[in-house]
């Protein structure tokens, strides 16, 4: 993973399959995350973090957005993560007093003020950092129940929502648009978050297919027009597999919890090393209730997707 190669070649096969039962169920399919890998670094790491660079540069108001109440929380985040990434990952980053040195982009950020406090916004730091994205999800006790809200986010890499639109907003008002959350997950969702402790993070995966590899994607939700250019024998290099691992995490003393989003991306033929993979997700296709296919803009390319899937299982089958 450290290793300090370009990206990896456009069939390698993905590092995540979430869909190994093979029949799609909503779940939160959590797993308890190891402290030492709550950040991930990966062979993409160049190319993904001189994006982040240039989206930071150049379309600031639509990756970064904070409200006041974030500021304690988000320079309680950049601290934590100024610690961890020297320690777990030497060879890539070192700390020189108030600055901290990326090997991968030869910036040196600075992390402390002369007050302690970062000259820049700390998300906007720790979003050059690393090729996560963070949001920041905070409760008050005296607004909406106690329901964590999106307080502050660094969304470089968003897969289909606008920062703008989610910002101050509760989980349950965040997930309106996706197909039974309120029923199966809202209240769930809501109890792990308050429930969460400092010592005890969790991660899980989340995916969804693209017809475009752009890594940020505010919008494309709900599209339901068949694309005829997507062919069972284009289908896998013309969609893309993106999964998301997202860990969550309970800062200690802000009692902020760090929703991180780590995203990789490969086309659909990489399946073709993982011929299990490529049968499971053609079945989950095939389960997915109309609503939620809609929603993941399926219909565009699932004929095209599934039959490209069975080829590829059937070969190594073969």
């Amino acid at each position: 993973m450290l290793t300090e190669t370009a990206a990896p070649p456009p069939d390698d096969p993905p590092p995540y399959t979430p869909f190994d039962k093979g029949v799609y169920r909503m779940s939160m399919g959590l797993q308890a995350l190891k402290p030492e890998d709550w950040i991930e670094i990966g062979p993409d790491r160049h190319e993904q973090l001189a994006e982040r660079r240039r989206l930071l540069d150049e379309r600031r108001e639509e990756v970064l957005a904070a409200l006041p109440e974030s500021e304690v929380a988000g320079r309680e985040l950049l601290h934590r993560l100024a610690a961890f990434l020297p320690a777990r990952f030497p060879r890539l980053y070192t700390r020189d007093g108030a600055l901290l040195h990326c090997r991968t982009t030869g910036e040196s950020l600075p992390v402390e003020g002369g007050d302690g406090h970062p000259p820049e916004h700390p998300l906007e730091i720790a979003g050059r950092l690393v090729q996560e994205d963070f949001c920041l999800l905070q409760s008050d006790p005296a607004r909406d129940a106690g329901a964590y809200r999106l307080t502050a986010a660094v969304l470089c890499f968003p897969a289909r929502w606008r920062l703008a639109d989610k910002l101050g907003r509760p989980m349950l008002a965040i997930h309106a648009p996706v197909p039974g959350y309120a029923e199966t997950l809202g209240r769930p969702v809501d109890r792990f978050l308050s429930l969460l402790k400092p010592d005890k993070p969790v991660w899980r995966v989340n995916w969804s297919l693209i017809d475009d590899p752009t890594l940020f994607q505010p919008t494309g939700h709900g599209r339901g027009t068949r694309d005829p250019s997507i062919t069972v024998e284009n289908a896998g290099r013309r969609v893309f597999l993106r999964c998301e691992r997202q860990t969550l995490c309970r800062l200690p003393e802000s009692g902020a919890v760090v929703f991180g989003i780590r995203t990789h991306q490969q086309p659909l033929s990489s399946l073709g090393a993982r011929p299990e993979a490529a049968a499971r997700l053609a079945g989950l296709l095939r389960s997915a209730p109309p609503d939620l296919a809609r929603y993941k803009s399926l219909p565009v390319f699932a004929e095209a997707v599934e039959a490209h899937l069975d080829k590829l299982a059937a070969a190594a089958a073969g």
